[in-house]
């Protein structure tokens, strides 16, 4: 930059108008003291706007605040994954609750808010990329620029004298650059060469990497469903959405959408560690399938282990949950099998102590012949302690020592009311419970393959002597998986190029000199401090002056490379 000084010429008439401008730019004065600065305009500020959201300072801000917007996504119970949760929370907290209802909080990724925030990170990556993607690929069509006019100027460099022609230098400096995987080409009186593409290539990569993520999670959103279902050992399950004990899916996703298949539970497996600090812990935890992909496929055998789920097309069949199933036979009292059937029941800690409802809903008749309902609340231990223990709670999580405890209800269990009920619930409004002939309520500890009477004449019930075991199975089905775990490999490939690639150009000027003798010069440069550039050229130099030795310096008779800062010899 140019400095007046005192012997500088005043400037012209011209000059001081543009200094007048420039000032009248610069200066802080009132806007009414400046009436003729121009207006930016709706393009002007379209484009300041444009400038702006695609810059990579915005972009990098627009990041943070969609990760910021996600927490209350996972800290916050969401109307779209557990609807009892978000009513539990809303009775609790009213007016937190109608202030989270009013900010979208109990519905994070489908709000304006969240929505606003993906989309204009999804517009500034794409203003990003594209001009700089032009840019690349302007330069991979493009050569390396010129040798500067002083290459002893540059940080790294060397030269020495030759005997060689400019001519074989410079043949001999394309050669070692295209072998080492320089872009060279001779120009003018040096040879220009570049590498280091890939850092650019890389950043790129990592930015589309970002799009393909964004994409590939809004399309997992959108389409993506959910269900799980409980399978007792011999029963099966078919992918439909009436089969299913919860479900929830996506905006856009249909039950057209469902790959069609179906599975029959054959056995659950299940070990533990008998002994050591981890008794109880599972061993073998498996459950053996038969299956059929389609409305008409073969049936075929597999196996699902945790973390190793069943894939049928886009679908994946998890096994999430184990439990046991006592088979409970329910006769009235004229002795007629009204239930027969196994109940799963729900565990209740790391030993699968269990509880759960049995419900007789038609078929029963009591001693006076009068239709009613039965009820049982049932607690099953799968390893009792005995009295001993004094505690009914579970020793072991396998099938042991089984015990079943039963307490019995009789009357209306408002099954035909219409409202939705819970299986493993019961609703005790209209409900009494059975006491014995001394007015005691009527419970009874069973052991497989026992019976207990019922009051009364009014019936029995019979533990039978098997125990089902029952599985958890979690279908999932979210088209965008592959494309986002694609997008993120690429991305963590893209940063790493971006990170340890240094882009870096490498100059060779040959010519004679006034003695008739060859002078080489060479030279680095990075667009980083790098202790790499001066290492790589001091290698370069040794292999070229080993094709163009030096000749004698009248000044200095050394006849090798003399390097100059940082570059090795």
């Amino acid at each position: 930059m140019s400095k007046t000084t005192a012997s500088d010429p005043a400037p012209s008439a011209a000059e001081d108008q543009d200094l007048g401008a420039a000032g009248s730019q610069l200066s802080t004065a009132p806007k009414e003291d400046l009436p003729n600065l121009p207006a930016l305009g709706v393009i002007g500020w379209a484009r300041w706007f444009w400038r702006q959201l695609t810059s990579m300072r915005v972009a990098l801000l627009l990041l943070l605040l969609l990760s910021l917007g996600a927490i209350p996504g996972s800290l916050i119970p969401q109307s779209g994954q557990d609807e009892t949760k978000v009513a539990d929370f809303r009775k609790n907290h009213e007016t937190l609750g109608d202030i989270y209802d009013k900010l979208g909080l109990f519905h994070v990724y489908g709000s304006v808010w969240f929505s606003a925030i993906y989309i204009l990170l999804f517009v500034s990556l794409i203003g990003c990329i594209v001009p700089r993607t032009w840019q690349f690929v302007g330069q991979l069509r493009g050569r390396p620029p010129g040798a500067p006019k002083r290459l002893t100027r540059l940080p790294a460099h060397t030269t020495w004298r030759t005997t060689a022609e400019p001519e074989q230098v410079h043949e001999a400096a394309l050669a070692l650059l295209k072998k080492r995987r320089f872009r060279a080409h001779l120009a003018g009186d040096a040879v220009a060469a570049e590498k280091g593409y890939v850092r650019e290539l890389g950043n790129l990569v990592f930015h589309i990497a970002l799009i393909v993520m964004l994409v590939a999670f809004a399309w997992g959103q959108l389409y993506k469903s959910e269900g799980n279902k409980l399978v007792v050992e011999g029963q099966g399950f078919s992918n439909t959405l009436t089969q299913y004990d919860d479900f929830k899916s996506g905006n856009l996703f249909s039950s057209d959408d469902l790959v069609p298949f179906s599975f029959n539970l054959k056995d659950f497996v299940g070990t533990y560690e008998r002994t050591g600090p981890n008794k109880g812990t599972p061993r073998v935890y498996k459950a053996d399938l038969t299956y059929s992909a389609g409305p008409y496929g073969k049936d075929e055998n597999t196996t699902v282990e945790v973390n190793h789920p069943l894939e049928i097309g886009d679908s994946k069949v998890y096994l999430v949950s184990h439990g046991y199933a006592p088979v409970i036979t329910v006769r009235d009292a004229q002795g007629k099998v009204v239930y027969d059937d196994a109940v799963p029941l729900l565990p209740l800690d790391a030993n699968v102590t269990s509880s759960g409802v049995v419900k007789v809903l038609d078929g029963y008749r009591n001693a006076q012949g009068k239709k009613e309902q039965l009820g049982f609340n049932a607690f099953l231990v799968p390893t009792y302690g005995g009295h001993a223990s004094g505690t009914m709670l579970s020793q072991f999580p396998a099938l042991d020592s089984p015990l079943l405890a039963l307490s019995a209800y009789h009357g209306d269990l408002g099954a035909d009311s219409g409202i939705p009920q819970s299986v493993y619930q019961m609703d005790k409004t209209n409900m009494k419970e059975f006491k014995d002939s001394k007015g005691k309520l009527f419970k009874r500890l069973l052991r497989p393959g026992d019976s207990m009477t019922l009051p009364n004449g009014a019936g029995s019930v019979t533990f039978g002597k098997t125990v089902k075991e029952w599985a958890g199975f979690q279908v999932v089905q979210e088209p965008g998986g592959g494309w986002a775990l694609a997008g993120a490999i690429a991305a963590i490939g893209g940063l790493a190029a971006s990170l340890f690639i240094q882009r870096r150009r490498v100059w060779v000027r040959a010519v004679r000199g006034a003695d008739g003798v060859t002078v080489v010069e060479m030279a680095g440069l990075g667009r980083s401090e790098s202790a790499k550039v001066p290492e790589e050229l001091g290698d370069l130099a040794g292999i070229l002056y080993d094709q163009a030795p030096g000749a004698p310096d009248p000044d200095d008779p050394a006849d090798s490379p003399v390097p100059a800062e940082g570059a090795e010899k």
